[in-house]
């Protein structure tokens, strides 16, 4: 015998927390380790945040 459930519907107010959450976060490791000034290009502070990003969690990035 299982004790497993069936499938049920998401209840859309549950689910909307997740479909903000999930691009925001996307957008900010797309940012912090792939961009290196190709999209984000508001000048010198916001790049060297996301450089220093970089190195904080080991990624090679010069």
């Amino acid at each position: 015998m299982s004790t497993l459930s069936a499938p049920g519907n998401i209840p859309l107010p549950r689910l909307v927390p997740w479909l903000l959450t999930v691009p925001v976060l996307l957008l900010i490791g797309y940012l912090v380790l792939m961009d290196n000034g190709a999209v984000s290009q508001t000048g010198g502070y916001l790049h060297e945040l996301m450089h220093d990003g970089r190195h904080l969690l080991g990624v090679p990035c010069h």
